[in-house]
């Protein structure tokens, strides 16, 4: 009941009262943003959502969030490592996540939900497994089940497992536990990152993921 009826309620409830409250603070980020990138603060990116029952395909929207790395270039022409890119105030905007301001509009449009499995890019869908893809049988997160079990800091496939753990168990007190849980995570700054990059590593696809973790 909750699930399929009340909690597209909340969402859009919670988010526009939210965006209502925060629009103060998401003017200043839109401000401080353009000049400590150089440019436009936002970054706007297609990533899938929940599978059309009718055509069996995910529904592909615009995310939108705010930039934590630059445009900065080699000499080529290249965009340079993340870490290099990843500045001071981008940092900050991803250990507050305050990045994910935008993303209300988001949950306003029915793009999101508060809490779900995390869009990830859209070329993974034909990489995933079949069970693994599951967790677009739902709409995706703000933040989810994963993000309070380790966010970056675990493999994905610990990720995976923990979404499609949360689609087949979504409950009223189980979002309100994992909202409560994001708030911790981000005082605390965990799993910002993973072991081995500034962000977090590509899925490469399950075969490959098996490889490196021999």
């Amino acid at each position: 009941m909750y699930a399929k009826f009340f909690k597209r309620f909340l969402d859009f409830v919670l988010s526009f009262a939210a965006f209502i409250v925060l629009s103060p603070l998401l003017l200043i980020l839109c401000i401080v943003g353009a000049v400590a990138m150089k440019g436009n603060p936002f970054f706007v990116q297609e990533r899938p959502g929940k599978i059309n029952p009718k055509t069996g395909k995910e529904k592909i929207f615009k995310l939108i969030k705010f930039r934590t790395m630059d445009n900065r270039r080699d000499k080529d022409g290249n965009l340079l490592p993340d870490e290099v890119r990843l500045n001071k105030y981008g940092r900050w905007l991803r250990a507050t996540s305050c990045d994910e301001l935008p993303s209300l509009v988001n949950i306003i449009k029915g793009d999101l939900s508060i809490v779900g499995p995390r869009p990830l890019l859209v070329r993974y869908i034909p990489l995933y497994s079949e069970e693994q893809r599951h967790r677009h049988d739902v709409r995706p997160g703000l933040t989810g089940y994963a993000q309070v079990n380790g966010r970056n800091a675990i493999s994905w496939q610990e990720k995976f497992r923990l979404d499609v753990e949360y689609v087949n168990n979504i409950t009223f007190w189980g979002d309100v536990k994992i909202i409560f849980g994001t708030v911790v995570a981000v005082l605390k700054h965990e799993g910002i990152s993973s072991e081995t990059s500034a962000t977090m590593e590509y899925f490469l696809g399950n075969e490959e993921t098996e490889k490196t973790n021999v």
